[in-house]
């Protein structure tokens, strides 16, 4: 691994991988690459029942660092289907935020771990821009298709307790207790058969990987369309600046 990427065993059976570019872990294509490397490290390796995803930081990863460019222009969303085709069951650990991107990221685990003090964010269409990173696949199938038409379109934050009572979160513990409480849900899966838990979750998630490849790909095509349009410059230089955008549909 990295200074970047760390894997810690929690347990016998656990497992973190932390992924640290503090305080706001914005992602590309090569710290996506590398989180996938340790699932993949973890499940070669035999002895792993399950992953704790967490991060170092206030926030557990507000997305990808546009910087006016689009970031899905190299292989970002090859590496993030890798991170749906892991063999092992991942819990994140969600402290702070969750936005654009980093939703998809905290998406991609099984489960979802947060405090009060956590926020979720399918803020895309805020910044003038189609959302990404398979949340086309994933967050309707864990807060429904009418919810999420509704967080997709208003960009809306959603703060623990209501993640916790749209079913965003899975567990809403105190913001001491966050990462613990991660491992504690990882353990009680560790302890389970691991060969059940790996063809139930063949069962329940074998088709997730390939439906998040179709989904990335049409994602990525209109997010192209959208990168050049004047909306999509206001909406980034309205958020660097923490004022409401004005949007002219150009």
């Amino acid at each position: 691994m990295s200074d970047e990427v760390s894997i810690k065993q929690a347990t016998e059976h656990v497992s973190l991988v932390e992924f640290s570019r503090p305080p706001n872990n914005f992602f590309d294509a090569a710290l996506v690459r590398e989180i996938a490397d340790a699932y993949e490290e973890l499940d070669r390796g035999g002895k792993c029942r399950a992953i704790v995803l967490c991060s170092e930081g206030k926030n557990f990863c507000a997305g990808a660092n546009f910087h006016g460019t689009n970031p899905a222009g190299d292989d970002l969303y090859e590496q993030a289907v890798r991170l749906f085709a892991g063999g092992l069951p991942v819990i994140s650990a969600v402290q702070g935020a969750a936005v654009g991107g980093g939703l998809g990221v905290a998406l991609s685990a099984d489960f979802r771990v947060a405090s009060p003090d956590s926020r979720f964010s399918a803020n895309f269409a805020r910044l003038g821009i189609h959302h990404g990173f398979g949340v086309t696949v994933t967050l309707p199938l864990v807060v429904g298709p009418q919810r999420a038409l509704e967080l997709l379109y208003t960009g809306a934050r959603v703060r623990g307790e209501d993640a916790h009572d749209i079913g965003l979160c899975d567990r809403l513990v105190p913001t001491d207790r966050l990462r613990q409480e991660a491992i504690e849900l990882a353990q009680d899966i560790a302890i389970s058969s691991p060969l059940a838990v790996k063809a139930i979750r063949r069962t329940m998630r074998g088709e997730l990987a390939e439906r998040v490849r179709e989904a990335t790909a049409h994602e990525d095509a209109e997010q192209a369309k959208l990168f050049g349009t004047q909306d999509f410059h206001e909406g980034v230089s309205a958020a660097a600046e923490r004022r409401p955008p004005r949007f002219s549909g150009r």
